[in-house]
């Protein structure tokens, strides 16, 4: 078994190789295919915090909220990204990227419960903005249907993730893990929105 790492090596050596561009994330980029798909939401912190905010609100509202608002979030979410690839105007896009991260861990981290109904149109408000401001990259793409399956299944496991966190409730010590982990997502949304006023 004297060889049995050469091909590991030989991997490992074409990584170390591969310019660093290759595999950067630029949010003013041509953004290219699956893998930009996929890497974008985890470069942008406003988007992770939006998409663990829900999951983690879904596994607080239980049943059926847990598989509803990490539904409703991609599928409002593309119609988000079609407004803009199409240009229609609409105002406050970073302000509303924001807002979502301030509101939902807000939710989260007073342990507020909203009726289903309302969660349900919080996410799908703030899905829109969230959209709207990848969609306006997909123009550009080589690839835009490979680079929003990438996009959708980076945010279903970002989501899933959220759900985990929201999942430790059962436990004294998750619940502070998981209102905590809202209030550091509501304090980042705040850091956000001075950023973009």
């Amino acid at each position: 078994m004297p060889n049995s790492h050469k091909p590991l090596g030989w991997v490992v050596a074409l990584l170390l190789l591969t310019p660093s561009t290759a595999w950067a994330h630029t949010a003013t980029g041509t953004v290219d295919g699956f893998l930009s798909g996929f890497t974008h939401p985890l470069y942008g912190w406003d988007h992770v915090a939006a998409m663990i905010a829900v999951g983690i609100l879904g596994a607080f509202l239980g049943r059926p909220a847990i598989w509803v608002l990490p539904m409703v979030f991609p599928l409002v979410m593309a119609l988000g990204g079609v407004l803009g690839i199409l240009g229609v105007p609409l105002p406050g896009i970073e302000p509303g990227i924001a807002l979502s991260s301030i509101v939902l861990g807000s939710l989260i981290v007073l342990a507020i419960r909203p009726p289903l109904w309302v969660a349900v149109i919080l996410v799908a408000m703030f899905a829109i903005f969230h959209g709207y401001a990848h969609g306006a990259e997909l123009p550009n793409a080589a690839n835009p249907l490979a680079y929003s399956v990438g996009f959708v299944l980076s945010t279903g496991m970002l989501h899933l993730f959220g759900i985990a966190i929201g999942e430790l409730i059962r436990w004294p010590w998750g619940k502070v893990v998981a209102r905590a982990t809202g209030g550091l997502i509501a304090l980042t949304g705040v850091g956000f929105l001075t950023g973009v006023l």
